[in-house]
């Protein structure tokens, strides 16, 4: 399970029996402590950068990703560093 906190990331193998959703492999994580309580409460999930329910099977080998919001929108961000590029040549 991967979840990238604003201050470090946090990865975890968990072993899971076979039939395990993504919902039963972070009530493991939970219980077990293995991730901050920070990470539950962020309820967009993904394995391996797909979006997923928390109801799909987990196959060998997935990576569960938690998804925090996120803090600027992409393309606000790109619209701000091209003005400051701008206004840097221009200066």
């Amino acid at each position: 399970m991967a979840f990238a906190a604003s201050d470090r990331q946090h990865l975890v193998t968990v072993e899971v029996p076979a039939g395990t959703t993504i919902a039963g492999a972070m009530e493991l994580c939970r219980r077990q402590a293995l991730l901050p309580e920070a990470a539950f409460a962020y309820p967009d999930l993904g394995v391996f950068g797909n979006r997923a329910s928390a109801s799909r099977v987990l196959e060998p080998g997935d990576r569960v990703e938690i998804y925090r919001p996120l803090e600027v929108d992409p393309k606000e961000a790109r619209r701000r560093r091209a003005q400051c590029k701008r206004q840097r040549r221009a200066g």
